[in-house]
């Protein structure tokens, strides 16, 4: 084939393998199995069989004006007319005993190397929100998190810099203040976000070290599990977003429903319809299920009774109060609720990149701090745990002990729930649960004798 044209590029279809098209004076069109086309150059220089990929071909390119040679570079989209322009430039350099292949990585890596780390920076970020980065591309979850700790404790004080200017004391002063002005997690998170930037910066062909790997995690914090209990504006978050998790709306309540009773996941999740009693608003789990090895009574709140019955009504042929997906007889895995609340803490980081993790315990954590703080009588809210009897004397207390004070005071707690998911304070509600409870006569305290 002789000199390629605009018409013949435009027809060239892709196939099963790449295949080239001769063009002129050793340039060649290049066709891959994707559809793309671009022209390159095999030539020889010092010895050596060497090929420059001049650019991808661009029919856009092609209906405008060519731009003048001094506008253009190896790689960019050219049409047909600017690629032999290229092409003359290449032959040149090689006369000259010049590498073009060369001379265009140079180029690319002296262009990388002008980069500031807060343009390497939003690189990073591009490359990561990109569809195309495939698995190199994050949740925006994650990406809004690592964004918004750069914008808030990065950018304005590394921004300006070259990435060789970022060295390891510079970048550990920097954690160090952080951690000092907002906390230990924001601070590890400034290291992660450099040491990030700085490997996208390598894997683009930069040769430069990177300042976070001089530093260890341990050097700035080190975390211990803490026992998490949520402030009524956390639980109002947690709440608000499970409603947009995406989750079946029968998991979303499971979790709300054990925020509600207080219980251990283990106990919610084995449990079937034969302990439930509709009726007396009240669900008995066995001995042999509680970790205490006795009988323990759960007073339900209305809200709790509404649960259940979208439960009856979803899963009523099931003897678990909430079966598995695909097996009736099962129960929900041991790890299904913990992946509904990594999903709500997920959604909350959008607007909160600080807000803590948190697990199904310290749901149950949050109900018993939730109670004390409101102060109601510890001794219920034991009860309501299903805790070991502190003494022996305790121990002889039947299991229903405080059942109508609890049974008040549960209702109170899913009241206080609905009230911090409104933005509500629960005050006068709390005041007239504890009136109520301590107005409780004899004769209500059938179960508890």
């Amino acid at each position: 084939m002789g000199d390629l044209t605009d018409k013949e590029l435009k027809n060239l279809k892709p196939k099963a393998k790449l295949y080239k098209v001769t063009d002129r004076d050793g340039m060649h069109a290049a066709v891959t199995p994707s559809g793309v086309i671009s022209f390159r150059y095999q030539y020889r220089v010092n010895g050596r069989q060497e090929i420059l990929t001049i650019g991808r071909y661009s029919a856009e390119a092609a209906r405008t004006l060519t731009r003048a040679p001094d506008a253009l570079e190896y790689g960019m989209d050219v049409s047909l007319a600017e690629a032999r322009t290229l092409l003359a430039r290449a032959r040149r350099q090689v006369e000259r005993g010049e590498s073009p292949s060369k001379s265009k990585v140079e180029k690319r890596t002296a262009s990388a190397e002008a980069f500031t780390f807060g343009g390497w920076a939003e690189a990073y970020f591009k490359h990561k929100a990109d569809p195309k980065s495939g698995a190199e591309r994050l949740a925006d979850s994650t990406l809004a998190m690592r964004r918004s700790v750069y914008d808030r404790a990065i950018a304005g004080n590394l921004s300006k810099l070259k990435l060789g200017e970022v060295t390891p004391q510079r970048l550990k002063r920097l954690c160090d203040e952080v951690k000092e002005k907002r906390g230990p997690a924001v601070a590890v998170h400034v290291r992660e976000v450099v040491l990030l930037v700085f490997r996208h910066a390598q894997a683009c062909g930069l040769d430069v070290s990177n300042p976070a790997e001089s530093i260890r995690t341990s050097a700035i914090a080190t975390f211990e599990p803490r026992e998490r209990a949520l402030s009524p504006s956390e639980v109002r978050a947690v709440l608000t977003a499970l409603d947009h998790v995406a989750a079946a709306p029968t998991l979303r309540s499971a979790v709300k429903f054990v925020l509600l009773t207080g219980v251990r996941k283990s106990e919610f999740i084995d449990a079937t319809w034969k302990e439930i009693d509709f009726a007396a608003a009240r669900w008995t789990i066995p001995a042999e299920r509680m970790k205490a090895g006795k009988t323990h009574v759960v007073p339900l709140s209305d809200q709790a009774l509404d649960i259940l019955t979208a439960f009856r009504t979803m899963f009523g042929v099931s003897r678990y109060l909430h079966p598995g997906r695909y097996d009736g007889d099962t129960p929900i895995s041991n790890a299904t609720l913990n992946r509904v609340i990594d999903a709500a803490v997920e959604r909350i980081r959008k607007d909160d990149p600080d807000f803590e993790s948190l697990g199904v315990h310290d749901l149950r954590r949050t109900f018993s701090t939730g109670l004390n703080r409101a102060k109601f009588d510890d001794r219920w809210i034991e009860m309501s745990m299903a805790h070991a009897p502190r003494n022996r004397i305790a121990a002889v207390y039947n299991v229903n002990r405080y059942l109508a004070e609890r049974k008040i005071m549960l209702q109170c707690w899913a009241d206080m729930l609905d009230a911090w998911v409104k933005g509500e304070s629960a005050k006068e509600l709390i005041a007239d649960a504890k009136q109520r409870a301590a107005e409780i006569h004899d004769d209500e305290l059938d179960d508890d004798l």
